[in-house]
């Protein structure tokens, strides 16, 4: 019997045919190409952010460097923007009211930037101006807060101001006092030294201010009713030094604005800009272009809040037909308007874009001013730490002594010198009362320091 044949296994080749071979190969190249692209792509990715970084760095360089030329680069602008920048003027209007669909002009000012010097100047119009023709027959209508007529005639006001002050307005800025409590809270609030014990109730407008006088951090509500105060529930109000009811009310205003200002342009608070925008788009009314606001941005951001002159419109209050009226001193309101808002050489460092040195001028025109010094603050040195500050300024004192202890720092005008120099003079010192009183004296003011000067 024949054995069965076994069937016999077919070998199985291990290596690849010629096809398999080939679509390996063909497989293995694509990926090599796909790599060398992806590398390439990769590589052209980074040049250009390398480009970017060089050039974006280059218009920082070209803008100043800092964070006004970081702002100046990231909204286009290149080292001939700020040369083609004019200097600003616009009318603040502060408006506050319990009706949505009335309000109440509480603060009126004139305001100019220059964003080449960096100089700004503030101007305050009181509410009880009197801008009709006949004082005879003056009525509340004709008083500039009336003209204001809740934003229905805001042209009318600017022509107005216009026409007392010389100056030309093209610009306007309505900011509701819900922005200021708004700016404030969300900067955490700021300090201020308030001026007065404040303590007043409207029920009519829920305007509550109860306010302890002395240096402290406010909330928002706090500031609007410090920007309000006009004065307390027993008649009381700012001392004749300061500036009683609107002249002192006024006072507070620049020097609190001045402070939001220094303490809102904190490098810290440049993280909350766009808090800052929506307060602003929320609450503010303005004929201003957003392309005219975005170019003063990054210049605005880098302002030195000692370069800020203040001012208040000059004249009187009286009472003609039984209303009370502001009457415009004009002769005294020319010198003032030009002292604020008088043209200025502008000064440009050509290779850096950045402002420089303007103060020179400033300092020989302040060699003209005679300073008496005393001191009464019962320390000698202080003496001489003011002396050498005002001489740094370019001040020329003319004579010190030691006098009897003073609670209180006092800068008296005796020559009728204009408001700005007697606010410069405080700035400097940072503390005083600042009054006038004309005699045959040769100097222009004596200052005397006292125990409040630290």
């Amino acid at each position: 019997m024949k054995k069965s044949e076994e069937p016999k296994q077919e070998k199985i080749s291990t290596k690849p045919n010629n096809k398999q071979e080939t679509a390996v190969k063909s497989e293995t190249r694509k990926k090599s190409r796909g790599w060398k692209v992806f590398k390439t792509f990769i590589i052209i990715i980074a040049i250009l952010l390398l480009v970017f970084a060089g050039i974006f760095t280059y218009r920082v360089a070209k803008n100043g460097w800092g964070l006004q030329g970081f702002m100046a680069a990231a909204m286009g602008h290149d080292e001939n923007t700020l040369k083609d920048l004019d200097p600003i003027t616009f009318l603040l209007v502060g408006i506050s009211g319990c009706e949505e669909d009335y309000k109440l002009a509480d603060t009126i000012m004139v305001c100019s930037y220059n964003p080449k010097t960096q100089k700004a100047s503030l101007l305050s119009i009181p509410r009880d101006t009197y801008v009709g023709k006949d004082k005879t027959k003056a009525s509340a209508s004709y008083k500039i807060n009336s003209v204001y007529r809740n934003g229905e005639n805001i042209d009318g006001m600017i022509k107005d101001i216009e026409n007392i002050t010389e100056l030309e307005i093209d610009n306007y800025l309505i900011v509701d006092t819900d922005a200021l409590i708004q700016l404030v809270d969300a900067i955490d609030g700021v300090t201020f030294n308030v001026p007065i014990n404040m303590d007043y109730d409207d029920p009519t407008q829920n305007l509550h201010i109860h306010l302890k006088a002395g240096q402290q951090t406010l909330t928002g509500d706090q500031a609007e009713g410090l920007v309000r105060f006009r004065h307390n529930n027993n008649g009381t109000t700012y001392s004749t030094e300061y500036g009683d009811n609107d002249i002192g009310r006024m006072r507070t205003q620049r020097e609190f604005i001045t402070e939001v200002m220094k303490q809102t342009l904190k490098p810290e608070n440049i993280l909350k800009i766009n808090k800052i925008a929506e307060i602003a788009f929320n609450n503010i009314q303005t004929n201003m272009t957003f392309n005219t606001i975005k170019d003063y941005i990054p210049y605005a951001v880098s302002f030195n809040t000692e370069n800020l002159k203040t001012g208040v419109l000059p004249g009187v209050p009286e009472l003609c037909n039984k209303v009370y009226i502001y009457t415009v001193n004009k002769k005294q309101t020319k010198e003032v308007v030009e002292e604020l808002f008088g043209q200025e050489e502008d000064i440009i460092d050509e290779n850096t874009n950045t402002i420089g040195d303007t103060t020179a001028t400033q300092t020989a025109n302040n060699q003209n001013i005679k300073i008496e010094l005393l001191n009464g603050s019962g320390k000698s040195s202080n003496l001489t730490k003011v002396t050498e500050q005002l001489k740094q300024k370019g001040y020329n004192i003319v004579k010190t002594g030691n006098t009897t202890t003073k609670s209180k720092t006092t800068i008296v005008n005796k020559t009728n010198k204009q408001t700005s120099i007697s606010e410069d003079l405080k700035q400097i010192l940072g503390v005083g009362t600042i009054t006038k009183k004309s005699d045959n004296t040769k100097v222009d003011y004596t200052i005397t320091i006292g125990k409040d000067y630290k």
